[in-house]
Order: structure tokens, then C-alpha cells, then sequence
């Protein structure tokens, strides 16, 4: 059964390439959804597939690639949309 998670990661994750590198491990994965840039300087993103996939994703988020520097990720449930691919957003 698939879940849905909703995440924000904050610390240096603008400008390192988190989300192109985040959309390379959502898609090796399986996890559909998306990732986006936010005005403050996070990156918040919306996870679906199965619980295994959406939690190794999440783990991910919590070390980035090696140009970021992580410092929170704030997760909460969130509510599956049927997504079917992950893309980045603008």
C-alpha cells in the first residue's frame, strides 16, 4: 500500500544540486512526487511509493550530496495525489 510523506530540509541545500541528485534517488528507488526550492532557503519535497522506498528517500534527505550541508528534516504524514513520476519543480 502506498504512503505519502511531506519533508522540508533545511541547512546549505540550495545551489548544491540536492534536488537534481534527490530526483536520481527518488527515481533508482521507485518514489514518485516532487522537490522544489523554497523562498527561505530549503528544499521541501512530497514522497510516494511504498513505505521501504519513501523511508530509504527520507534517509537520503538527511545527508543530501556531498556539496550540502544538512541540518534538519522536518517529516509528516502526507496524503498520496496518484502521482506517477518524480520531477523536479520550479
Amino acid at each position: 500500500m502506498p504512503v505519502a510523506v511531506d519533508v522540508s530540509v533545511s541547512g546549505r541545500v540550495q545551489g548544491v544540486a540536492f534536488r537534481a541528485y534527490a530526483e536520481q534517488e527518488a527515481r533508482r528507488l521507485g518514489v514518485t512526487g516532487w522537490v522544489r526550492n523554497e523562498p527561505d532557503g530549503s528544499v521541501a519535497g512530497h514522497f510516494e511509493g511504498e513505505r521501504e522506498a519513501v523511508d530509504a528517500l527520507v534517509a537520503w534527505c538527511r545527508e543530501g550530496p556531498s556539496t550540502a550541508r544538512v541540518s534538519q528534516v522536518s517529516v509528516r504524514e502526507g496524503a498520496t495525489t496518484g502521482a506517477t513520476r518524480f520531477a523536479v519543480r520550479y
